[in-house]
């Protein structure tokens, strides 16, 4: 059982939840108390009369208006429904489920005065698989997520819909059949439960920890290159990177010795080889690789606060009994170490795009033109290169940052917004194309080995050969290659390849 508190979520636990691999999260006995004693904030504001943003007062430009008791629970309804106007393909369950868990452990800080059967029903939904369907767009991420959270929140009230067995399911449905029962929103539980980062954080966590696996997995793939063109792993060595110590490089260079260690190809080409140093494709891999270790290090950093934080508005202060207006649900931050993410994603593929060039250009080596049996009547894996240049174009358009393209919205009310939940699915998008690239570079060094036998190269590079022969055998005579793309895309998803580089490492270190 997984256990929140609004403190300690981690990116891992996140992930476990979203794929459905963890169901059982219940809330530790101090976030209940934490939840019950915000609540009692709240009430007591009530009771004195208080004016509240979101509480007494309508919302965004409407903040001055003052709303008579008899109205609030029905306005705290009306904001949930009206902020449900997102709209495109439904998102996926695992990022509903992300949400779910996001909401739940931001409400566990006790910063939001809400009641805790309301936080309860979040986690029961995480319990039953009852996912909500939340529409992709609709979000700019400086109010919060509203319109997906919203469609999230919909679900509470039976309103809205769940990914069922066979389609879209009323969440009414739903529930009776879960034996759970709607709630009814009191005082500020609609603002609460809209008003944050989930959506963005969400899908940027999941974005993350696949780029963090790729990153991996290029460091296997550039290895298994550089045996293919029996480069040098000199530029590797420990005291090159001592004397530049940034700690991405320097793990890349040890992943890479570690990878590249006990080559009989090393061997074959040490002596007399008239190459002095190899291309920056090749040798700088872990200036490059290295740089997109630092970003994603510093991207985890950032979003590892965020799972953990309150960034709904106004606040609750127990201590204080203060309830204080903020703007904790800006995603900015959030947003720019996102659109950082798509950018260092896209310089991994760059350099590995110029690896496949390197290894099918009969001109850039002294492998068989394209890595084809017969050059001319077959045309090997000519086309792949050309396949992988048309995905690195919509990476680099990809890469534009969303977090500087802020419009105004809600009267001028909220006149700076992060875009956050478009530098989210940009990242998700720009992760999902790296692993392509990836792929078609496992597949022509694989390739490229071959020509090199009976030579074995080093240790790791042998696993990485062995593991993608799992799935795809070599080369002789042309076929259609869609599908070996795919099924070695699937294992760099799957993070087979980023096992093995771990793998290595930890030997390394032994």
């Amino acid at each position: 059982m997984l256990e929140i508190d609004g403190h300690s979520l981690t990116l891992e636990d996140v992930e476990r939840v979203a794929r459905g691999l963890e169901t059982d999260v219940a809330l530790t006995p101090a976030a209940r108390e934490a939840i019950d004693a915000s609540r009692r904030v709240v009430e007591r504001a009530l009771d004195a009369g208080e004016p509240v943003y979101g509480v007494t007062t309508g919302f965004g430009r409407l903040a001055e208006l003052i709303i008579p008791p008899d109205r609030r629970l029905e306005m705290q309804v009306n904001l949930v429904r009206s902020h449900a106007c997102g709209f495109g393909p439904p998102a996926s369950r695992e990022l509903s489920r992300a949400m779910l868990l996001l909401r739940a452990n931001s409400l566990a800080r006790g910063n939001s005065g809400i009641r805790r059967e309301v936080v309860e029903l979040l986690l029961a939904f995480l319990r039953e698989g009852l996912d909500p369907m939340i529409p992709e767009y609709g979000s700019v991420a400086a109010s919060g997520d509203l319109a997906p959270l919203a469609h999230m929140t919909l679900c509470l009230l039976g309103e809205g819909y769940v990914h069922g067995a066979e389609g879209p399911e009323s969440a009414m449905q739903a529930l009776e059949r879960a034996g759970l029962k709607r709630v009814t929103l009191r005082e500020k539980e609609g603002l609460a439960l809209i008003n944050g980062t989930q959506a963005t954080t969400g899908l940027g966590v999941m974005a993350l920890l696949r780029a963090e696996a790729a990153a991996e997995t290029a460091e296997l793939a550039g290895a298994m290159s550089l045996e293919g063109l029996k480069g040098t792993p000199t530029p590797f060595a420990e005291e090159v990177h001592a004397t530049r110590p940034h700690p991405g490089q320097i793990t890349s260079a040890a992943r890479l010795r570690s990878l590249l260690a006990d080559s009989e190809i090393r061997e074959s080409h040490r002596y007399g080889d008239p190459r002095i140093q190899d291309a920056y494709s090749l040798r700088c891999m872990p200036q490059v690789h290295g740089a997109a270790r630092d970003v994603m290090g510093f991207v985890r950093r950032v979003l590892e606060i965020e799972i953990n934080s309150a960034t709904d508005n106004p606040l609750v202060f127990v201590d204080s009994g203060a309830i204080l207006s903020a703007g904790n649900f800006h995603a900015q931050l959030i947003a720019e170490a996102l659109d950082f993410l798509t950018i260092v994603c896209t310089d991994l593929a760059a350099i590995s795009e110029r690896r496949i060039e390197r290894l099918l250009n009969p001109d850039l080596s002294n492998l068989p033109a394209f890595l084809s049996r017969d050059p001319g009547v077959e045309s090997g894996l000519m086309t792949t290169q050309a396949a992988v240049v048309d995905v690195l174009s919509e990476m680099r358009v990809l890469s534009h940052p969303a977090s500087v393209d802020s419009v105004t919205t809600s009267a001028n009310k909220e006149d700076h917004v992060s875009m956050g939940m478009a530098a989210a699915r940009k990242a998700w998008r720009a992760v999902e194309c790296l692993e392509y690239v990836l792929a078609v570079e496992l597949l022509c060094a694989a390739q490229a080995l071959e020509f090199l036998k009976p030579l074995t190269p080093g240790v790791g590079v042998r696993k990485g050969y062995d593991l993608a022969r799992q799935q795809v055998a070599p080369l002789d005579g042309d076929r259609v290659l869609s599908g070996d793309i795919e099924r070695l895309r699937g294992l760099v998803d799957a993070r087979a390849f980023r096992d093995v580089v771990l793998e290595c490492a930890a030997g390394s270190r032994t």
